[in-house]
Formats: structure tokens, C-alpha cells, sequence
């Protein structure tokens, strides 16, 4: 089989998905097996007419060409080519709202011993966020109390390694520095590394003795960990951006990325999966072959439950506080740069379908072969609401089970 084209994850799921569903669904959580089955056919079926398409043609035009089908996507995280759209569409959204002063990225890891309770429930994966934020703004105000200092956290969960095992951990972006009570940017050195891997030891042990009441076997096991690792868990706070623009790419990079890219994979000949990784230690490459079934498996376990939030906001970045730093960080860049820039509004809009397809082959897919003017949206077809759009009629009759064509409008299954 062709190892170097597009679309192997995609011929690898068609091939043996419900072979591997019916005998191994049990090895994931049940509270999660409806999700990852609906998200996996989901994405065996992203860009066929089975989700939906629009259709357009040249009305009116003598050439009488052939009309253009585009297909829904599924718009999955775990989909590699909607996964990509996302993760691009999040980064520029991010360089519009990040604050232009210099951020640090952070890794939070979770030691082997705990990594099957975040496996068993992927809520808990949202909690360490949070203890991440406390981690930090704990630090700020030991600090300073008087002066109330407020730092920016943004945070993606991410719950494989290169290798593709269950490896949760947080990735932390960080304002290197803070506002405090008078409306003023205190910039801040790097925060001790032992300060950082002893706090997050401590608030994810506490946080496995909430989540295990009275469990002496947990009770256990936090005391070994403990004694096993001295210096606390491993936090990994090498990275430093010094720019906004740069800093909402790195991080974007982290947020929807499929769990082994498809350049990563050098051969599938229907039993085994051949890849290659680079192992973080030695920085050289590592190949690996494995059962087509066990490498489906380390691929599925990785899908997040419905509706799961990846992304966390906190402190500055919250809600409640980010338009009032904003303004401050925005008046700040402009004293420090003088570039009017940072004082105006910054807002992109999301590229369409079109738009798209004309920069990345230089093509208008919607140009009239023969008269060169735009084709015209004739029809719009979901395959949960049945017919949305006709442009010969409105939209009551056309959800009445009317025909076009030979295309029956009735709702999908």
C-alpha cells in the first residue's frame, strides 16, 4: 500500500475500525465508547457527500458546465485535516487577544504511577488545569500581598507522548510578569524551577486525595511518591517567547494536533503500522512496527469525550479579567514600541471556503470553466436536517420530502 500520500489514518480506520470495535471497545472507559465511535465514523466519512455538501453551478450559462459538489468536513480534532483548519483558525484568533509582553511555555507531566485515573476519567484532566493556574498565581502572591499582583495563563491539554501512549500533561503559556492593584505591569524574573516542580507535586498529590476519600491504597501510593520523587514532578520551563505572534503559534501548535502525523507513518500494508518518532532524551529517531489493532488503540484512546475542554483561561486571560488587562498590556506596548498598533482593534475573519482553496493552489474552485464568472449556491444538504437550501424554493417546502433530481430530501438516519 502507498505509504506517502495522504489519507493512510483515514484507510487504516476504513480497514479494521469495526473489526477492533467489536472485540476491544471494553478496553476504553464506557462513558466515553459512544464518543469515540461517533467521532472516528465521523471522520471516515469527512469530505463525502455522506455529512452533506453544497452544490453550486453556472446558471444560465451556455458552456451548461458540470456542477461543483463541496463536501462537509467533520470538524474533529481528531481528524487530520479538520484538526489542522482548527488548530490554524485558534492560533490567528490567539494573536489577535494575546498580550504583547514576553511569555514562558511550560510542561506539567504526571508521573506513570497516576496516568490511569486521568485515562479512566478525562474530566479530571480540566482540574489540572486549574491546579496549574494555582501554581502560578500562588507564586505572585507570596510575592507581593500588598500589591495584589495578577498574572496571564492560558493552558492546552495534550494526553499522548511521540509514541503514542497515554502520557497526559498540561502545556502552560505564562505571562512573564503581572499587573498589580494601582493598574501597572510589573515585569518578573523566571520562577525558581524547584519552586515549580515541588508545587505541582504538591497540588496534584492533594488533588488525588480529594478525588480517593479514605482510600488507603491511595494514601499509599501518595507517600511513595513522595519518597520516590524528591524533587518533585518533572516540569519542563525551557521556552521563552518574546512576542505575542510567536508565542499564540507555539502554543497553537499544541492544540489539536493528531496524536502521529501522516509523515510520521512509512508504511501500512493492511496488518502493521510502520512509524517513527524522535525520543525526546537522545534526539535521535526511534521506528516502531506495530499490530495494525494495538496501533488503532493507541490512537483511539486519545479522542476527548464530547463537549471536553482543551483550552483553559486564568487569571489575566479569565473572562472576568482580560478586557481590563488588555487595555492596560495594549497601552503598555504602545509606551514601550510607540506602535499605534497596539492601540486598535485587531480582528481577522475566518477565511472561506474559497478563500482557502485560492491561496493554497491557486485556484478559484467556484470559476466558471467556460464563462469564468462565479458559480452560483444552488443547494444545501445536511445529512442530520435533511435539505437546508434551494434556491428554487424556500425553506418550508423544501423540508416537506419534495424531490430534486434523484436525490430524496428526508433526514438522515
Amino acid at each position: 500500500m502507498s505509504t506517502k500520500k495522504s489519507g493512510v489514518i483515514k484507510n487504516i480506520l476504513k480497514d479494521h475500525f469495526d473489526g477492533f470495535w467489536k472485540l476491544h471497545s471494553t478496553l476504553f472507559p464506557q462513558q466515553y465508547r459512544k464518543d469515540i465511535e461517533e467521532t472516528v465514523q465521523k471522520a471516515i466519512k469527512c469530505g463525502t457527500a455522506d455529512l452533506g455538501y453544497s452544490r453550486y453551478e453556472c446558471l444560465g450559462c451556455e458552456g451548461n458546465p458540470k456542477p461543483i459538489f463541496v463536501c462537509f468536513t467533520c470538524k474533529s480534532r481528531f481528524c487530520h485535516k479538520c484538526g489542522k483548519k482548527y488548530t490554524d483558525d485558534w492560533s490567528d484568533k490567539q494573536q489577535e487577544m494575546i498580550f504583547n509582553v514576553p511569555h514562558r511555555h511550560m510542561v506539567f507531566t504526571v508521573p506513570k504511577e497516576l496516568r490511569n485515573i486521568f485515562f479512566q476519567d478525562r474530566k479530571k484532566l480540566n482540574e489540572l488545569s486549574k491546579k496549574v493556574s494555582e501554581v502560578f498565581q500562588f507564586y505572585y502572591r507570596r510575592k507581593s500581598k500588598k500589591r495584589d499582583l495578577q498574572v496571564g495563563i492560558i493552558t492546552v491539554i495534550h494526553t499522548f507522548g511521540r509514541d503514542l501512549k497515554f502520557n497526559p500533561h498540561i502545556h502552560a503559556l505564562v505571562t512573564e510578569g503581572a499587573i498589580d492593584n494601582k493598574n501597572e505591569w510589573v515585569s518578573s524574573d523566571f520562577i525558581p524551577y524547584e519552586y515549580l516542580r515541588k508545587s505541582w507535586q504538591k497540588v496534584l498529590l492533594d488533588s488525588t486525595k480529594e478525588w480517593f476519600p479514605n482510600n488507603q491504597a491511595v494514601l499509599k501510593l501518595i507517600n511513595k511518591l513522595y519518597q520516590r520523587y524528591p524533587k518533585g514532578f518533572y516540569v519542563n520551563a525551557e521556552q521563552k517567547m518574546r512576542d505575542a505572534k510567536g508565542a499564540a503559534k507555539y502554543i497553537g501548535r499544541y492544540l489539536a494536533r493528531p496524536a502521529v502525523a501522516e509523515y510520521r507513518i512509512d508504511k501500512y500494508d493492511g496488518k502493521t503500522v510502520s512509524f517513527w518518532y524522535e525520543d525526546h532524551t537522545t534526539k535521535k529517531r526511534v521506528d516502531e512496527v506495530l499490530p495494525v489493532y494495538k496501533f488503532l488503540f493507541n490512537l483511539l484512546q486519545h479522542i476527548s469525550p464530547k463537549h471536553f475542554r482543551m483550552v483553559g483561561r486564568f487569571g489575566l486571560y479569565s473572562r472576568r479579567s482580560y478586557q481590563k488587562a488588555k487595555n492596560i498590556l495594549d497601552l503598555y506596548s504602545f509606551m514601550r514600541t510607540k506602535q499605534l498598533s497596539w492601540l486598535l482593534e485587531r480582528k481577522k475573519k475566518k477565511k472561506t471556503y474559497r478563500q482557502r482553496m485560492i491561496e493554497a493552489f491557486d485556484n478559484d474552485p467556484f470559476e466558471c470553466p467556460h464563462c469564468h464568472r462565479q458559480m452560483d449556491l444552488v443547494e444545501i444538504w445536511h445529512a442530520d436536517y435533511g435539505f437546508l437550501y434551494h434556491y428554487m424554493e424556500d425553506m418550508e417546502c423544501i423540508r416537506t420530502g419534495r424531490k430534486y433530481g434523484n436525490v430524496q430530501k428526508q433526514r438522515a438516519g
